[in-house]
């Protein structure tokens, strides 16, 4: 098979630099793309003529658009990778999957609304356009390991998963995704979830509560809780809880993984490369998604795995509004916060 042709939608700052307000992911994937022998970056958008020019400069491309659709009706690209704020995610997907390319690869969160997440899975669907979401901790070793163990009976039988992090939507959406991975893309059947959002937070442009809570239950009878904002840690990013023992990822100030079984050993140290971080699960999985393109299979990151993940989110928000249990699957387009938020529901300004 001939080369692919990519592009880049959103350039932005060199991770680190002075006065970047991300992580420079255009130059993360751009760089994974390059890596590969049948991949060719043949252009790149961006709104930011300054960032646009230093790009191309850097990574050699040769064609720059300060215009995305411009470069997708010149350019006769077979895959598109989205590294732009939240909001824009799904104009430029359903674009990007209507010109006629192959494969599109967007950056997390989904979008600020279900709808919108939705719709970038149906409109790739209806297209024929394979779409992934840079959950790429599946990839990492640590996260590879916990799975097997959760499914190979070092623990018994998975009866609950747990996580912590400093909020829902952009930083849960990588551990919900972790839940699914572990419990097999088990479907989930229902969420019991409570927010709190007292002062302002914003993220790539997108408003964030400040606490959340997210009871779920799976079909297969698998719990699961994840804790954000004010004080949610938990001694550790995940833990598996099985019948049998446990499994702990990313513990605080100590091994990136970690099983205690209930034989008296106490806690062991698995080998495994690395830990819940890294640049080469980036790698990894623009390669597998590449790979999928070329085999006709699905690709690890899926859009319709990220959607699994992404509906937990917004129920866990429409639980908060409905003030009870969810179930699924879920029968909303908006984002519940957002229209709490407007209405002064939650926030700063919240009605009295």
């Amino acid at each position: 098979m001939g080369t692919f042709k990519v592009g880049i939608i959103g350039c932005g700052r060199p991770r680190k630099e002075e006065g970047s307000t991300g992580f420079g992911m255009g130059h993360s994937h751009c760089r994974a793309y390059q890596a590969l022998p049948d991949c060719e970056v043949v252009a790149c958008a961006d709104i930011k003529q300054e960032n646009l020019e230093a790009f191309a400069k850097e990574h050699k491309v040769a064609n720059t658009y300060p215009d995305y659709k411009k470069m997708l009706q010149k350019e006769e690209l077979d895959i598109v990778s989205i590294c732009t704020w939240i909001a824009l995610h799904a104009e430029m997907v359903c674009a990007s999957a209507e010109s006629g390319v192959k494969a599109i690869h967007c950056e997390k969160p989904m979008a600020t609304t279900y709808g919108d997440s939705k719709l970038m899975v149906e409109t790739c669907h209806q297209h024929n356009v394979q779409l992934t979401f840079h959950h790429q901790r599946r990839f990492l070793p640590t996260f590879r390991k916990a799975k097997e163990m959760a499914n190979d009976g070092t623990i018994g039988d998975l009866v609950r998963l747990e996580g912590s992090c400093g909020n829902i939507f952009d930083w849960g959406t990588h551990w919900l995704d972790m839940f699914f991975f572990y419990n097999n893309e088990e479907p989930a059947e229902w969420v019991l979830g409570q927010i709190d959002s007292r002062e302002e937070s914003v993220i790539f442009g997108a408003q964030l509560e400040n606490q959340a809570i997210s009871h779920i239950m799976w079909r297969n009878g698998v719990r699961g809780l994840l804790i954000c904002g004010y004080q949610s840690d938990i001694g550790c990013s995940n833990r598996l809880i099985g019948t049998e023992g446990v499994v702990e990822v990313g513990v605080n100030d100590g091994p990136s993984l970690r099983v205690c079984r209930l034989d008296g050993k106490g806690w062991q140290v698995p080998e495994v490369g690395g830990g819940i971080h890294g640049g080469d699960a980036q790698d990894l999985a623009i390669a597998d998604l590449v790979d999928a393109l070329k085999t006709g299979r699905e690709p690890e990151l899926a859009g319709r795995r990220a959607l699994q993940a992404t509906e937990i989110i917004f129920a866990t928000y429409e639980s908060s509004r409905r003030r009870g249990r969810v179930d699924l699957p879920l029968d909303i387009e908006d984002s519940p916060f957002l229209a709490m938020l407007e209405a002064g529901d939650v926030g700063p300004n919240r009605k009295k």
